[in-house]
């Protein structure tokens, strides 16, 4: 047998294993029976490898067998894994037996899967049907991930490959049902780049308090380039709360700290009832959040909105100020992508970001393309904000904002456009030089944005105006006269044809 799995067939056996439910299960519904069943299949494969390697190690001691899997990192409970379902995948309470082992399988792992299962049920009529068709999906999903396309087993594929297969099939998911399923997911190609300007370092502490599926904190996870990071979050829908911590299993990151709740009206991540700080937060929080909580702004037990409450209809400066609250005064770094009108909308909001640039905070704006979310069509920011430039910290003699246009370097594609690895080299490369390059960068001095009364759009400070080429006269002169030269020949030519026709009159 072939003991290489690629990337490609693992990511296509398990695409192919939603045909149970495509088409029939709106995929906002179904995609997390299909992710929870990957995650089992894959715990379940660990579990196999280990019991057979350990069944030679010790010769078949059933003792010591025993006693050695109980220590392993992922305890799996007796009758609860994928393969006890799977022989008992033709059983009428398939969808009762899956949610008890799924419950058995919390119990016995509670420090890395506390209440992880409790937002699925797998016996559910309102998402699967009444009993009959709910069995007969639930068998073939069984038998689906029962195939040799999806061997995950540590000796056949490596961890990456496991935790990039169930990133594909978020990404899938939030691409085929659009913004219903892709509000917990940050384009690979944004994530990156989000995480590249964030430049965690080993050592840091790095958050997202709008974390969604984790992809974005995996992303600058793998920019340490080391295991020597601390991972933290906050999402406050229960169902991709579950993902993430799944996610986080699937990339060996066990030690994440991911808080279900509510971030901006109960942030839980709190040290002696004080807001936890941290070295690097990014986040791509909901655009323009409606009811996001300004009614109790005002009286914040944590003091987060000090320079103005948002308005009530959009939160975006409510997750701004929550994440420049929550980064490590004097060293802390902040991205965090944005729609364009947080850079020139008025009232509250220009009052906020009025204070944050005279507080000095603010080092980057970040124009991207149009059309990068499966979420919205429109063009975003991202905006990065160093508190090594207020007083007192490393940067605090710099005082320019610099500003990048990047939003007509992009690869177009059927569905949305690609940021490719040169656009985002060149963004990066351009960010650490804080280098002005003719329409595309500009460094502007603190008047200068004052005097533009602190809007911060960007063709306001980079000028991308092309100028159109000098028009060739005699060029132009000459084409003219090869027109009417052709034309008085195609006339001579229709009057023959008219003529012959007996139609000259």
């Amino acid at each position: 047998m072939n003991h290489t799995v690629t990337q490609e067939r693992i990511n296509r056996a398990a695409w192919e294993a939603c045909d149970t439910f495509r088409g029939v299960v709106d995929a906002t519904q179904y995609k997390d029976y299909i992710l929870v069943m990957l995650f089992l299949k894959y715990v379940s494969d660990i579990w196999v490898d280990h019991a057979r390697e350990l069944e030679a190690r010790f010769e078949g001691d059933d003792r010591k067998i025993q006693a050695r899997l109980a220590r392993e990192r992922f305890p799996l409970p007796e009758g609860a894994g994928f393969y006890d379902l799977y022989e008992s995948r033709k059983a009428d309470n398939i969808g009762e037996l899956i949610n008890k082992a799924l419950e058995a399988i919390e119990d016995t792992n509670r420090s890395k899967l506390d209440r992880v299962f409790r937002n699925i049920d797998f016996n559910s009529e309102a998402n699967l049907g009444e009993v009959k068709e709910r069995n007969r999906r639930l068998k073939l999903l069984l038998e689906d991930f029962h195939k040799p396309d999806l061997d995950l087993r540590p000796s056949r594929v490596s961890g990456d490959i496991i935790g990039e297969t169930y990133m594909y099939l978020i990404g899938r998911f939030a691409s085929d049902a659009g913004k219903k399923a892709g509000e917990f997911y940050t384009p690979r190609s944004v994530s990156t780049l989000l995480a590249k300007l964030a430049k965690p370092k080993a050592g840091n502490t790095i958050f997202d308090p709008a974390c969604g599926s984790g992809s974005l904190l995996i992303q600058a996870a793998d920019e340490v380039g080391s295991r020597d990071f601390a991972l933290f979050g906050q999402e406050v829908n229960g169902a991709t709360w579950a993902l993430a911590n799944m996610n986080m299993f699937m990339h060996a990151i066990d030690s994440a700290d991911i808080q279900w709740g509510n971030t901006l009206t109960s942030p839980t991540l709190l040290e002696h009832d004080r807001l936890k700080t941290f070295d690097v937060v990014v986040a791509n929080p909901p655009f323009s959040l409606d009811k996001w909580g300004a009614d109790e702004a005002a009286s914040d037990e944590h003091k987060r909105f000090w320079r103005g409450v948002p308005p009530k209809s959009k939160g975006d400066y409510a997750f701004i100020t929550h994440m420049i609250e929550t980064a490590k005064r004097q060293t802390g770094r902040v991205a965090v992508v944005v729609p364009h009108g947080v850079l020139f909308r008025g009232a509250a909001e220009g009052r906020i970001r009025s204070a944050l640039i005279e507080e000095n905070l603010l080092d980057a704006v970040i124009g991207l393309p149009a059309n990068l979310f499966t979420t919205t069509g429109i063009p975003v920011a991202i905006l990065v904000f160093d508190r090594s430039r207020e007083a007192g910290g490393a940067n605090e003699s710099r005082t320019e904002v610099l500003f990048i246009d990047a939003s007509r370097e992009f690869t177009p594609a059927k569905s949305q456009n690609l940021l490719e690895a040169a656009h985002i080299a060149k963004i990066v490369e351009t960010y650490e030089l804080r280098a002005e390059l003719e329409r595309y960068s500009h460094l502007a001095t603190h008047d200068e944005i004052v005097d533009n009364e602190y809007n911060l759009n960007i063709p306001r400070y980079v000028d991308t105006f092309e100028p159109e080429a000098e028009i060739d006269v005699a060029a132009v002169q000459r084409e003219i006269e090869q027109i009417e030269a052709e034309l008085v020949e195609v006339r001579a030519r229709m009057k023959g044809y008219l003529k012959e026709l007996g139609l000259d009159d």
